[in-house]
């Protein structure tokens, strides 16, 4: 459990008072590499892109990105931690989307009920995701891949069955709109805050709880953390439960945000929200990492995703930024990690 403690020490530990100087401090967080980032992306933007880029109007066009892949980033970083992976949330966003919009828009059923269906769902497959991986002991990868096309092909032959459309629409009463799915502002959606406020929980929970050392453990070493008595099997299958569920609620939000559910939507959720993270300065090995992290890393990629169009610069090449942004960001928080792990403050 050596490398466990080492890692969860780095990933987790407060400056301790007179322990150094502050630049040796901040040198040791997680999240230096990507708090750098994020300030050199949002000014390269602020320069090139024109006074618009800083607008409230530029401002809600990367906040509204960061919002939806934020909440499903989130747990998809928890998972990654604890040395996991999901990518069966491309599915389950339109599928939860679908759900809500069949349910409460086309057999008119009170939204409520359309709204815990399709959360339902999330928890659903989360479940059976974490049961598989721990009762197959196949990667996560092969497993949350295979659900991804299950639920997905579900979806589709579904919808055909129940509406004859791949599209459906719904209308959602003022309450609900205004809680789950509404401009603020005509700018800013309210998914904002809902992704805020799920970042301050997925924080609590993984630095100041025991179930946060219990993750960290996991990345760390599974034989290891069982060994020493943390239920392993019990925190995979939450941890998957909470990845299915964030991504049910992206796409139940935006079922009522645009009045419609399509079932080819969600897709591009799940590399983005794998960059956001790793950009975050999480581990693809697990065990390092942190939600401060991870906030930042949306920030970046949501920036970079949206920044491009404020430019003079050709649209065609916003991959190729974003390609060099996520490998230049690998490289950063790598160095930072290993910074964190040797640094060692001077005595007094």
């Amino acid at each position: 459990m050596n490398s466990v403690v080492g890692m969860q020490a780095a990933a987790k530990a407060a400056p301790a008072p007179g322990a150094g100087s502050s630049m040796g401090h901040l040198i040791r967080r997680p999240e230096m590499g990507s708090f750098l980032g994020m300030v050199a992306v949002f000014a390269f933007f602020a320069i090139f892109g024109g006074a618009n880029f800083v607008t409230a109007g530029g401002a809600a066009s990367w906040l509204n990105v960061a919002s939806e892949i934020g909440i499903v980033a989130l747990p998809v970083g928890l998972l990654m931690i604890a040395g996991e992976l999901d990518i069966s949330i491309g599915s389950v966003i339109p599928a939860a989307s679908m759900t809500v919009a069949i349910i409460s828009g086309f057999y008119g059923l009170p939204i409520i009920v359309g709204v815990a269906a399709a959360l339902a769902l999330g928890l659903l497959v989360g479940f059976i995701n974490g049961v598989l991986v721990i009762r197959t002991a196949v990667p996560s990868l092969i497993v949350t891949l295979g659900s991804l096309f299950a639920v997905a092909g579900l979806t589709l032959g579904i919808s055909i069955i129940l509406t004859g459309s791949t599209g459906v629409a719904i209308q959602a009463d003022p309450l609900a709109k205004a809680i789950l799915g509404q401009f603020v502002g005509g700018v800013f959606q309210v998914t904002i805050f809902w992704w805020l406020g799920a970042a301050v929980i997925v924080g609590y929970l993984l630095h100041f709880s025991r179930y946060g050392n219990w993750i960290f453990a996991l990345g760390g070493d599974k034989v290891s953390a069982r060994n020493a008595g943390i239920p392993t099997d019990r925190v995979i299958i939450l941890l998957f439960m909470g990845s299915g569920l964030s991504a049910a609620f992206v796409g139940m939000s935006q079922a009522l945000l645009y009045n419609s559910a399509q079932v080819s939507t969600g897709q591009s959720f799940i590399f983005n929200s794998i960059i956001s993270v790793v950009v975050g300065g999480v581990l693809l090995t697990g065990g390092f990492g942190s939600v401060v992290g991870i906030v930042f890393g949306t920030i970046t990629f949501a920036i970079v995703n949206q920044g491009i169009f404020y430019t003079g610069f050709d649209a065609n090449w916003a991959s190729l930024i974003i390609g060099v942004l996520l490998l230049a960001a690998v490289l950063m928080n790598n160095t930072f990690r290993k910074m964190a792990l040797t640094y060692a403050p001077r005595k007094k």
